[in-house]
């Protein structure tokens, strides 16, 4: 039976990857020429690293350049507390990586070429299933699924009060090293060390975009060293609004994640919040999923909508308790931290977090690995073989 997906990012890769790699015909279909964008999640969890172990990939996956953080820390005033200490989980990296996407999906897209029947088609944008003239469609083409709308599956809004400015400042030698969350009166920036500079999240009230652009440059340049003022002799380097990219926080779910010949996986299925950048990872637990439940009844021609179903009823479950983890952060701690005018009062779970640094172990598992991890079970039943050039 041949597989057509829908998009090319971390769960359309992964699930193709895997189908090839199981012997299946599989060919993923990317709208873009490249997979090239910048302030896309660029985020690698324990999780993502622990399949590339178990695919023997995960030695040359380190091999591209990359920054590991071992720990996340959030400050508050002037003390500093330790949220997750990914150091101590049972996995081979207890760290997380950050890795330019376009590297690590550039990485996938050369090793599922080894296989015969996989293809990479670039430029090629998928509005309705029917193009792909397969057996089993995957909609794996992000948060905005044409597929996704086309199928009108029901699905669930849960609102944000936040969205995301993106931007970059240079980093020095003198600089902190530690990623790490800064709160503020009315503000909160995270900053992510990516070696030659920092990567900034500076989180604004939902819908406040125009309005922080009307205030011009200057006052947002102020603002960010109000947060950080070690910051002072680089702000101009943002100097242009073409510098500062608006991600708009959703949060949603599918109430059913399929149709007849067709499934919905990672963003399609499930738009997650920047909380804990936990949304590549999710979608490479669906990928993973998807292919030890599919791989099987693919190869036999007997696939049906029982199989279908199941992917769901694996992944729901975890989804959905990733969520309400992301969804009690905005609450507790983010939209308080917004409509703040003064130093707020940390919330309880902080507070225990600085007194009882051992509990940070509890969020480093859930941030690290997720509530339930899953493992490669389908076999490579293809050998692996070089294919020159590029497909597409």
């Amino acid at each position: 039976m041949r597989v057509g997906i829908a998009g090319g990012g971390p769960a359309g890769m992964m699930l193709g990857l895997l189908l090839a790699r199981a012997g299946l015909e599989v060919a993923v279909h990317e709208k873009h020429g490249d997979f090239l964008r910048d302030f896309r999640g660029d985020t690698l969890h324990p999780s993502t690293l622990e399949v590339m172990h178990e695919l023997g990939l995960l030695e040359r996956l380190l091999e591209l350049p990359h920054q590991k953080v071992p720990r996340f820390s959030v400050r508050m005033g002037n003390r500093d507390v330790t949220i997750a200490d990914l150091s101590r989980l049972p996995v081979h990296c207890g760290f997380l990586a950050l890795m330019p996407q376009w590297d690590f999906l550039n990485f996938l897209a050369a090793e599922a070429k080894r296989y015969p029947g996989f293809s990479l088609y670039m430029n090629s944008e998928i509005t309705d299933a029917a193009q792909l003239k397969a057996d089993l469609v995957i909609a794996a083409d992000g948060r905005h699924s044409t597929l996704r709308a086309a199928a009108r599956l029901p699905s669930q809004e849960f609102g944000a009060p936040m969205d995301v400015l993106w931007f970059r400042l240079s980093h020095r030698a003198s600089d902190p090293s530690e990623t790490q969350a800064v709160f503020g009166p009315g503000h909160l920036m995270v900053m992510l060390n990516r070696g030659d500079y920092w990567q900034c999240a500076y989180v604004i009230n939902k819908g406040a975009a125009d309005e922080v652009r009307r205030h011009g440059l200057p006052w947002f340049r102020e603002s960010i060293v109000k947060i950080q003022s070690w910051l002072a002799d680089r702000v101009a380097e943002v100097d242009d609004w073409e510098k500062v990219k608006l991600l708009t926080v959703r949060v949603d779910r599918l109430q059913r994640w399929w149709n007849p010949g067709l499934l919905c996986i990672g963003d399609a299925a499930h738009a997650m919040s920047p909380i804990g950048g936990v949304g590549i990872n999710l979608a490479i637990q669906d990928a993973v999923a998807a292919a030890n439940i599919l791989a099987g009844p693919l190869l036999q021609g007997k696939m049906s909508l029982e199989h279908l179903a199941a992917v769901q009823l694996r992944r729901d479950w975890p989804t959905r308790m990733t969520q309400r983890f992301q969804l009690m952060i905005q609450k507790q701690l983010i939209a308080r931290a917004l409509s703040a005018e003064a130093d707020f009062a940390p919330p309880m779970f902080v507070r225990l977090l600085g007194a009882l640094p051992v509990l940070s172990r509890v969020p480093a598992r859930i941030i690290g690995l997720g509530f339930r991890p899953e493992h490669v079970r389908t076999s490579e039943a293809v050998p692996g073989r070089a294919r020159p050039g590029t497909t597409g």
